[in-house]
């Protein structure tokens, strides 16, 4: 019988940090969570990096045994451009992601897993967690040192011993299960392991049948206890699709990998604006909801801010302080098409007389019709980044997003047409949510995802048998 996830993904960046460093993938045949550590480092980086390398696989047709050393190789070579990335640029020096990814072929399911994310299964109405944490504490526990309830709490319980960093001896553990149909899995980031007890987390994944619906409790609970950390989870039902009722077939990426949003709202990047935030909020009521999804025309903002800084330049100029307006417009970088490619350009979209005021800086080998046509045009209007890393993180945005299209494509699915994710999008209010994500007026906090990476043991490679 044919079988295919029935699934979602979600993702928030939580109630302190400005920026998400977590991605997610969810189709039908692969599932996929990797949460990036280094903070500006390029966690977001990381982890969209390794997401990029594996949504191919969604439309591969392999047998258990390719689908392992094809998982494998994946994970591989978006280490290794990890590893090339802090070479080129040693302010990445630092940044790693974990990461979950499942592989269905057939009945059977592929999981690649390095880091302190987990993975758990729903099968009879019993929650397992199918993961074991590469932590310091775990270690601990392993070693009968402390109880699994002390290491809840544990100060160093946010070290982990392994993830993607780079680093040639970088191995995760790979199993291959057997599914059943009416499996349900979950992938987490610690931004809900966390902060959410395991019995809530078991009660929602065996009591709400919509994958959606249970990720959108999972977000809301998370973000209701006050998790300072991004949230992501991925959730995912092995169905038969000849007997399931149109389970959906166009890919869903959130996080750094899509998205820097919390819930349907701009991310506020100071303690002024986060506070001004959470005070509408209140004076509000608002119940706006957990829709997380890009959703919504393109706003004014960007372009109007667009017009007004070229305005800028040219007053300055026309004033003689050519020299000066030059030189920030040189700090500048934007997103757009050259000879049918997605193109990083330093400077400002703009030319006076004869003088352009940008350059290329490089070019991408995403094409830009592999793109949704929403995000077609704001290549076409220039995306503006605030760096050179930002422009990067726009990039790796992209490079999912035209894989995820090409994959629809290819399965004869329309490439679904969203606004892009650094728009800020229309408000949806969601009835089904009870909580309001929204932002504090506290400083950043430590991430329970520490960047400090301990020495552990390497796992051999080697595929294992069904089990």
């Amino acid at each position: 019988m044919p079988f295919a996830f029935h699934y979602a993904a979600r993702s928030d960046v939580g109630m302190v940090r400005s920026n998400n460093e977590d991605s997610g993938y969810a189709g039908p045949h692969l599932l996929a969570m990797a949460d990036g550590m280094g903070g500006h480092a390029g966690g977001d980086v990381a982890s969209s990096t390794v997401v990029a390398a594996l949504v191919d696989l969604d439309g591969e047709s392999l047998s258990a045994r390719e689908a392992s050393s094809a998982l494998l190789s994946r994970i591989h070579r978006a280490n290794a451009e990890i590893g090339d990335r802090v070479q080129d640029d040693p302010k990445l020096d630092g940044m790693g992601t974990t990461l979950i990814a499942m592989l269905r072929t057939g009945e059977s399911i592929t999981l690649a897993h390095i880091g302190d994310s987990r993975a758990f299964l729903v099968r009879d109405g019993t929650v397992t967690q199918v993961t074991k944490d590469h932590s310091f504490v775990q270690n601990l526990v392993d070693e009968g040192r402390i109880t699994a309830d002390e290491a809840k709490t544990h100060p160093q319980r946010s070290l982990v011993t392994r993830v993607l960093t780079g680093a040639d001896d970088d191995e995760p553990d790979l199993v291959v299960r057997q599914g059943k149909v009416g499996d349900r899995y979950l992938i987490a980031s610690d931004g809900l392991t966390d902060y959410v007890a395991r019995d809530t987390i078991d009660e929602v994944l065996t009591s709400t049948k919509d994958p959606g619906e249970c990720a959108d409790r999972l977000v809301a609970l998370a973000l209701r206890a006050g998790a300072p950390d991004n949230v992501t989870v991925v959730v995912g039902d092995l169905v038969d699709v000849a007997r399931s009722h149109a389970p959906p077939t166009q890919p869903q990426v959130v996080g750094a990998a899509a998205a820097r949003t919390t819930g349907t709202r701009p991310i506020p990047v100071t303690p002024a604006a986060k506070a001004a935030a959470l005070a509408k909020s209140a004076t509000e009521g608002d119940d706006e909801g957990l829709t997380l999804a890009e959703e919504g025309p393109r706003g004014r903002g960007g372009t109007v801010l667009r017009l007004a800084a070229a305005a800028v330049v040219a007053l300055v100029v026309l004033a003689g302080g050519s020299y000066a307006a030059y030189a920030w417009s040189q700090q500048q970088y934007y997103l757009g098409a050259q000879d049918g490619v997605v193109t990083v350009f330093r400077g400002v979209d703009q030319t006076l007389g004869w003088v352009s005021l940008s350059s290329p800086e490089y070019s991408t080998t995403i094409d830009v019709e592999d793109l949704p046509t929403s995000y077609q045009q704001s290549i076409e209007a220039g995306i503006q980044a605030s760096s050179l890393e930002d422009a990067e993180v726009r990039v790796s945005e992209l490079r999912v997003q035209a894989a995820a299209c090409r994959y629809a494509k290819s399965q004869g699915d329309p490439c679904r047409t969203v606004p892009p994710t650094w728009v800020e999008p229309t408000p949806t209010p969601s009835p089904t949510s009870t909580a309001s994500p929204t932002s504090t007026g506290l400083p950043t906090l430590p991430s329970p995802s520490a960047t400090v990476t301990l020495p552990g043991p390497r796992s051999s490679p080697t595929i294992p048998p069904p089990v």
